[in-house]
């Protein structure tokens, strides 16, 4: 009999102890991470080219910089990012690298503390057209994306997403272009 008393004690002493931990943590902000206004994030990019584009193209190297607008605090956003890629052309390949500057808006979403959910769209601007032989010098890009913010102290994140790219053809007759991504940015609030 003292034995099960002991037990019963022990088990609601654990039990009012995660209640209240769990109650603290309510009442304690969201998160400083993501809900801290306007935010600005400078970082690297990476991506591997897929589908026909990456029969010409193997891997591509760049930065972006990119800032967030709240719409709803700590759950939406307005973005606009703008970057410098650049495409590495395959050795076998007689054409250049490429070189792309990405100019893109769009949405961010949060639909649980630190992890969001983005997408972009705009325009890719090719800054070595003649070069690679391209008739066009402007093509449309859309960008969806995953992430999550890691917080490093006070206002300011790790911000690591994983997107997919698509930029529509560089020349009459050609396919779009497809490249899987990592963007891994710093990222502060203002």
């Amino acid at each position: 009999m003292k034995n099960s008393i002991k037990r019963s004690v022990l088990a609601l002493s654990f039990l009012a102890f995660f209640a209240i931990s769990a109650n603290a943590q309510e009442s304690e902000p969201k998160t400083v991470t993501y809900g801290s206004g306007i935010r600005l994030s400078v970082g690297a990019d990476a991506g591997l080219p897929v589908g026909n584009f990456s029969n010409a193209y193997k891997w591509s190297i760049g930065g972006s910089v990119q800032a967030d607008f709240p719409i709803i605090q700590d759950q939406f956003y307005y973005t606009v990012n703008a970057g410098f890629n650049n495409v590495f052309a395959d050795n076998s390949n007689t054409g250049p690298d490429l070189q792309l500057i990405p100019v893109k808006a769009g949405l961010k979403y949060f639909p649980v503390k630190n992890f969001y959910v983005q997408g972009e769209a705009g325009a890719t601007f090719v800054t070595n057209k003649s070069d690679a032989g391209f008739s066009k010098s402007t093509t449309f890009a859309y960008a969806p994306q995953i992430g999550y913010l890691f917080n490093v102290g006070n206002r300011n994140s790790l911000d690591v997403g994983f997107k997919y790219e698509n930029t529509s053809k560089f020349y009459d007759g050609g396919s779009s272009n497809g490249l899987l991504g990592l963007r891994v940015a710093y990222s502060f609030g203002l």
